[in-house]
């Protein structure tokens, strides 16, 4: 029987619960629709195939890790916000395999909305960085180490690629105290000159897995 009040916000919300079980490769519409209760056809009452799914995925996931990471910044700066969004970040892409694989991929050519949630994200990520006193192209690049770093281990760690005794806990607590000493040693936006250049908006930083 088909689940009553059904609209296209659940859908994506029940698709983003199938992709973290099965995968986001192995997604189907035949598995959203069971999980609705509903027909294929009657799936196509609410959205227009597989693609607007992912696409619906993808903006959840990425306005969830967005406030996952601006939670763990509240009240902390420098190297213990790092630690703090790091291990958030981490987390979540281990809880939620589907929707954060569906985060990191880049928007489409002209798709605002993705944009304008992308760039919320990147601005987040900036603030909790405050502490670092970066800005312009060395608060880019820091942004873009910090994804990397967090990407690659927990990527690596939900693929089941540590397969040594050594703890993994200990090996991502030294990833993020590098970056610490990194992010210090690098030029400060007090150190940089007067007429130095404007960072580009935060919208135009987030392209996929790394900025």
């Amino acid at each position: 029987m088909p689940r009553a009040g059904l609209t296209a916000p659940r859908v994506i919300a029940e698709a983003a619960a199938v992709a973290d079980e099965v995968s986001l490769d192995r997604l189907t519409l035949a598995a959203v629709a069971q999980r609705c209760g509903v027909s294929v056809p009657g799936l196509y009452k609410h959205v227009s195939g597989l693609e607007q799914v992912k696409r619906g995925i993808s903006l959840l996931g990425v306005r969830e890790l967005t406030n996952v990471v601006a939670r763990a910044a509240a009240g902390v700066s420098g190297a213990d916000a790092l630690h703090a969004i790091s291990a958030a970040y981490r987390s979540y892409a281990l809880a939620y395999p589907g929707r954060y694989a569906a985060s990191v991929q880049a928007p489409a050519p002209g798709d605002e909305e993705y944009i304008e949630v992308g760039g919320l994200a990147v601005a987040v990520i900036a603030a909790a960085l405050k502490g670092y006193g970066l800005a312009d192209a060395e608060l880019i690049h820091a942004i873009r180490m910090w994804r990397a770093a967090c990407h690659g281990l927990a990527s690596l760690e939900a693929a089941g690629g540590f397969g040594l005794p050594e703890s993994v806990e200990v090996t991502f607590r030294h990833l993020i105290d590098a970056l610490d000493a990194e992010f210090r040693r690098m030029p400060s936006a007090s150190a940089r000159p007067a007429n130095a250049g404007g960072a580009p908006p935060p919208a135009a930083m987030w392209r996929g897995p790394v900025s």
